[in-house]
């Protein structure tokens, strides 16, 4: 086993595949905020792989982290040059390679140095991979939320920034006052048009302390929109082990996930951008059909059978997807409520698509739990299910499968599984959300009230009748009979 660093990447490229380039050969060209797997799985490889072309050396990535957590996460990269291992795992094949396109990490207590970094005219790109709970939209009514005591805070203090978006304002400012032109603002996160999400909370933040800036940035400044994808697990001791005994490699805090990604951009970059296309990115003009596809049929479909896996106790996705009940729940559901709700897409068959999703839900090799799919649904489920509950309600249509979905959430949030094992807190709002499942026991249209969730759909009296039903059948039932009923009927 060889210590991952850039002293041994000549030994561990005797079994792996180790960057071509040196280090000295790069330049930061991109500040990224939000260090975590995905990015290191997605945004970092398409940079890798150029690298590896001998392409774009001046597009290395910096990191910067905003968050206590962040410190830790530093800390691990650079005992090993911020160098990473990633382990692409197939159904039936798994490989390793190691990506160098990370060369600094500075330290969310660092201030000065973010606020430099980003006022340096090399740096043409800020990104951000700060997960969709991270954006500060307000849950009710989908938008900015000027009111979070974060923005309040960073509004009342511009030149003290704490939050990504903080940061962002004050490097543009920063810039203008040099008489530099504006970074390009990349999100690559989870969210529908997290370009202009992203917008929003920039132009929005500012507003807050100067007006006429806002104006400027909503004038100037690029923010494009995206879809990302690729299935990223947790990295924890059995990656770390497998790392070591398969590949030989000790690294810290590798990155496992699947071989496929993808990735969907507006190509707008008034500063330039690395040669991604070269790479296996693809450029388009509007990413809005890439995104219902992705965000309704994936991230839909995660949560179709997280929460009746995590009621069964079901520990992985490919063991939910290898339990007939609930793989016969996900194809029902998609097949009937969710991919009538996908727009066309450029060169792509739906139906194939579904497949592929299918296929990737069950790649045993990734092992991604249950658990994971289930968090955060007080800030997923307005995403990517309530949607297409909307959609379907305007059009007159049903929407029992996924009024179903709604149910088990609701009964996963009461904290305890079927056969009565305690679920720990899995939610950033999980106190409320386990009040309201409580009370919905016995009147589940507590659970709807939630005006942040779902709405007017909660409202709505279809959505109430159907909710209900499976409420009560759940609790009366079990959530495994209820399902079963659900594809029976």
């Amino acid at each position: 086993m060889t210590k991952l660093s850039l002293t041994n990447l000549p030994s561990i490229g005797k079994t792996l595949k180790v960057p071509k380039y040196g280090r000295q050969e790069l330049q930061a060209g991109i500040l990224h905020f939000g260090v975590g797997n995905f990015h290191r799985a997605h945004l970092a490889v398409y940079l890798d792989d150029l690298f590896n072309m001998g392409l774009n050396h001046d597009w290395a990535l910096v990191g910067a982290g905003v968050m206590a957590f962040d410190e830790s996460v530093r800390l691990k990269l650079s005992t090993q040059d911020f160098l990473t291992t990633v382990v692409e795992q197939d159904n039936d094949l798994s490989t390793a390679h190691v990506t160098g396109s990370l060369i600094d990490f500075i330290s969310p207590g660092n201030k000065a140095a973010i606020l430099e970094r980003l006022s340096d005219p090399q740096i043409r790109i800020a990104s951000m991979t700060i997960t969709e709970g991270g954006y500060f939209i307000d849950p009710a009514t989908q938008k900015f939320d000027p009111s979070h005591p974060a923005i309040v805070k960073d509004g009342n203090n511009p030149e003290d920034p704490s939050t990504v978006f903080g940061f962002i304002v004050a490097g543009l400012k920063l810039r203008k006052a040099k008489g530099l032109a504006p970074f390009t603002v990349m999100s690559c996160d989870n969210v529908p048009h997290n370009g202009v999400v992203a917008r929003n909370a920039v132009a929005g933040l500012a507003k807050l302390s100067d007006s006429n800036f806002a104006d400027w940035i909503i004038k100037n400044v690029a923010f494009p929109n995206a879809m990302v994808d690729r299935i990223t697990p947790a990295t924890g001791d059995r990656e770390r082990k497998v790392c070591a005994d398969q590949f030989g490699v000790e690294d810290q805090w590798p990155v496992f996930c699947e071989k496929f990604k993808q990735w969907v951009v507006e190509d707008n970059f008034p500063l330039g951008r690395p040669q991604w296309e070269l790479v296996g990115a693809e450029f388009v003009k509007d990413v809005t059909p890439w995104e219902y596809m992705k965000i309704r049929i994936l991230n839909g479909g995660h949560a179709v059978i997280a929460y009746i896996g995590g009621l069964m106790d079901i520990q992985f996705a490919h063991e939910a997807m290898q339990t007939p009940l609930i793989k016969a729940y996900l194809k029902k559901v998609t097949d009937e409520e969710i991919r009538p709700t996908v727009h066309p897409v450029p060169g792509t068959d739906l139906f194939d698509y579904q497949k592929l999703i299918e296929r990737r839900f069950s790649n045993p090799k990734i092992a991604d739990t249950i658990r994971r799919l289930c968090l955060d649904g007080s800030n997923r489920q307005p995403k990517f299910i309530v949607p297409p509950i909307a959609d379907r309600l305007l059009a007159g249509k049903s929407i029992r499968g996924l009024a179903l979905e709604s149910a088990l959430w609701c009964r996963y949030c009461f904290g305890t599984t079927d056969s009565g094992k305690v679920i720990e807190p899995n939610d950033p709002n999980w106190d409320a959300l386990h009040s309201r499942s409580q009370k919905a026991k016995s009147n589940p249209q507590e659970w709807l009230d939630m005006a942040e969730i779902y709405g007017e759909v909660g409202k709505h009296p279809e959505m109430q009748k159907q909710f209900a039903h499976y409420l009560n059948a759940i609790w009366k039932n079990g959530a495994e009979s209820t399902v079963k009923a659900y594809l029976a009927d």
